[in-house]
């Protein structure tokens, strides 16, 4: 019998022996299986007698193959049941080297759901194989696009496809449902002023940027932050299957729906390198491959621990993180756009009107300095969140005149620049190479001249140099010029300011 193994987005083969030996009666698991797979012969005995098969006595020996990976979780109860029968001739088969198979056994003899499940269609589609697997994983299967599944909800109806019984009973089909529309997501519509906030977040949402916003608790920064993926145009179905993937390695279970929306993922403050860039005894992928293709918004970006931070900004340039184990070394995709929010110092007061700041000048410097120079730097758009006045919320002025009238169809033109952008270079903005960036990021004179001004003033770096003509390509395809005028570039500098 066929199955496959968890190896990050791999999904290896693994062939399931049994052999039937003279001897004392016995069950011994072997091909480096893990303390959980041992206790299948448990599970696979009493599912067995439960079903009303027999369970085969002597010397018996499971083969895991091939020896050298390491093979964990339930997945391997069914197929190892099945060999059993197989083996024992208490079931015939054809062509049982066209299955794979999966599912943890109930004593019952109930199939049970298995993580992964997604993962192992896509490669089972890819090999021209056919599926059994639990009725509880039906929907990420047919989300994978499998045209040749099989459904069971015991081990008896699983038996029975493998010896081609059934008539086709339980066939699952290939169809993804209907997804749900972006805009479904809440919208800048719904926001009270913030102009410059929401003129910001267009601006990322079309190239890719990523953003850090400043400003007093309750001024908004969350909620601005939960209304960009409003903006983003969903995933392509490649992009889709992509990001499936990923959240069918960490055991996700995706939803028919939405799973062509760009994910969200907002992790705690208090959580730790391992649950950001990934990793762990089992290697899972953490909060920036989870984020792939989507948003990932750091809430409290200070309190982040320093290491977790520092280890942000390889996958913010490579878009992607490789973790090295001593049994493994895995290359996770990490395309995430990073929005970022804070607090101005650690009473979250400094500068606002309405409270007074109880902190010391050393005490703020200490606070920011928690944000390294370097990630810093990384962050194309720095802006100022203020609190707003008790009156643009009660004033009829502003209650009705929404973010649609400042920033009209922003979604359309989020997409329309995107279009544009990926047509031209094949990558979003902020992703854009020193070749790709001299070739579409022509200057006039004048853009030229307060480049060069800028970049002595403000003693611009050289990645900081090639962010900002990033951020003003964006700017410039938003306006529909095609080369960065000297406006566009004022903005972009305006946009990237330092923290004040």
């Amino acid at each position: 019998m066929l199955s496959r193994a968890e190896l990050g987005l791999e999904a290896p083969l693994v062939q399931v022996e049994a052999h039937l030996g003279n001897g004392l009666p016995s069950c011994t698991i072997v091909g480096l299986p893990a303390p959980v797979v041992r206790e299948s012969r448990e599970r696979v005995r009493a599912a067995l007698l439960s079903s009303g098969f027999e369970f085969p006595t002597g010397r018996i020996t499971v083969n895991l193959a091939p020896v050298e990976l390491l093979k964990r979780g339930g997945r391997f109860d069914l197929p190892i049941a099945l060999a059993l029968l197989l083996a024992s001739a208490q079931v015939r088969a054809s062509t049982p080297g066209l299955y794979e198979c999966y599912g943890e056994l109930g004593l019952a003899g109930e199939l049970k759901p298995v993580g992964g499940m997604f993962l192992a269609a896509l490669q089972a589609q890819r090999a021209g194989h056919a599926l059994i697997v639990p009725v509880a994983n039906s929907e990420e299967v047919r989300l994978s696009g499998h045209t040749a599944a099989f459904a069971a909800a015991d081990l008896r109806l699983a038996a029975a496809r493998l010896a081609q019984r059934g008539h086709g009973e339980g066939a699952l089909s290939a169809a993804r449902g209907e997804p749900a529309a972006a805009s479904d997501a809440a919208g800048l519509d719904d926001v009270v002023g913030h102009w410059q906030a929401k003129r910001a977040l267009l601006i990322a949402a079309a190239g890719g940027h990523s953003l850090l916003m400043v400003g007093p608790p309750g001024s908004g920064k969350s909620m601005l932050a939960a209304r960009l993926p409003a903006l983003l145009p969903p995933l392509s179905i490649a992009e889709a299957l992509e990001v499936a993937s990923v959240a069918s390695m960490a055991g996700l279970r995706l939803d028919a729906r939405r799973w062509t929306l760009r994910p969200f993922r907002a992790p705690h403050h208090t959580a730790s390198a391992h649950a950001i860039v990934g990793g762990g005894p089992l290697i899972r992928p953490g909060e920036i491959s989870l984020a792939h293709r989507g948003v990932l918004f750091l809430d409290e970006l200070p309190e982040f621990d320093r290491r977790v931070l520092e280890s942000l900004r390889e996958p913010m340039e490579s878009g992607a993180i490789t973790i090295a184990r001593a049994a493994a070394r895995l290359e996770l995709p990490a395309q995430f756009q990073l929005i970022a929010a804070m607090n101005a110092c650690p009473c979250g007061y400094l500068g606002d009107p309405a409270q007074a700041c109880r902190c010391s000048p050393s005490r703020v410097e200490r606070y920011r300095q928690r944000i390294s120079g370097p990630l810093l730097d990384r962050i194309d758009i720095r802006i100022e969140v203020p609190r707003l006045a008790a009156d643009e919320f009660t004033s009829s002025r502003h209650a009705h005149a929404h973010a649609s009238a400042e920033v009209p169809d922003a979604a359309e033109q989020v997409r329309l620049a995107r279009e544009w952008r990926l047509w031209r270079s094949g990558c979003l903005n902020a992703r854009l190479s020193a070749a790709q960036l001299r070739s579409c990021c022509a200057l006039p004179p004048a853009a030229e001249q307060l480049l060069e001004r800028s970049a002595q003033r403000l003693a611009l770096s050289g990645r900081g140099i090639h962010r900002l003509l990033s951020l003003g390509r964006t700017i410039a395809d938003l306006a529909g010029s095609e080369s960065i005028e000297a406006p566009h570039l004022a903005e972009a500098l305006q946009l990237r300011r330092a923290l004040t």
